[in-house]
């Protein structure tokens, strides 16, 4: 048994300040995908770099303080691909992907549409590739995609859905590309065993959201749907305290 966990640091130099390394090995996760590093391996300090127990990689953002994702793994896998191979998506270090002798995993920090959804179709452009790379991954062994997916996919997914219709992360452009993904033949994880309201992975800073849970669920892993009979178990991690999104996570034979 395997247990995968993903987590948006918003910024891990200073999340390590915030006992990040302790976090790590409390999660004890085979595999820990980090989203939104906000820096390169050469600004990272070696206790960073070098958990005890771990191996690490990394993409980074060509601007610095943005963006970034990287892996913390237990077992050094067969390859490590940084990008989806197009460039405007590949400079701002959004991508990486493992592969182990019977899975691939993919880890994404897929783009916010922003305010008046000025991104939107930098964003929907990045989910178009990043469908396409998974589904030719799928072709040959198991695949798992995680990260922050910047989008809340239906209304038992935020705590107040009908304030937030068109909103960044609930916007319809949005919404009708989740529903393309999980169509394509992707499971959503932790819908397989959690059907209840009032589970999220992301809350503001503002109002004292995450203690009233005013919250969002835009963190996920998904698996293909001919592999979904090896997820045991998924969850999220709500009491890890240190950013503004908690780690969500499953267990796979």
């Amino acid at each position: 048994m395997k247990k995968f966990v993903s987590w948006n640091v918003n910024g891990l130099r200073a999340l390590e300040g915030r006992g990040f390394c302790g976090i790590v090995k409390n999660l004890d996760a085979d595999i820990l995908a980090v989203q939104e590093t906000k820096a390169g391996p050469e600004q990272l300090s070696d206790d960073l770099k070098n958990i005890p127990g771990y191996s690490s990689f990394f993409a980074a953002a060509a601007r610095k303080g943005y963006s970034g994702v990287g892996v913390y793994v237990k077992e050094k896998p067969l390859d490590v691909v940084i990008g989806l191979g197009v460039s405007e998506f590949d400079d701002e270090g959004r991508v990486i992907t493992l592969e182990y002798g019977d899975f691939f995993l993919v880890n994404a920090y897929f783009p916010n549409a922003q305010d008046k959804l000025a991104r939107i179709g930098y964003k929907l452009k990045f989910n178009e590739r990043l469908l396409e790379h998974a589904g030719l991954l799928a072709q040959k062994k198991t695949v798992l995609v995680t990260g922050d997916f910047n989008v809340a996919h239906r209304p038992i997914d935020l705590a107040r859905p009908k304030e937030n219709e068109g909103n960044p992360g609930y916007s319809q452009e949005e919404r009708d590309w989740m529903d393309k993904f999980l169509a394509a033949g992707w499971v959503d994880t932790f819908r397989m065993f959690h059907p209840e309201p009032g589970a999220y992975s992301w809350w503001s800073y503002r109002a004292k959201a995450r203690e009233k849970n005013v919250g969002w669920r835009i963190d996920y892993f998904c698996v293909d749907e001919k592999s979904r009979g090896r997820v045991r178990s998924a969850f999220i991690e709500k009491d890890v305290m240190g950013s503004d999104h908690c780690p969500v996570g499953m267990t796979f034979e």
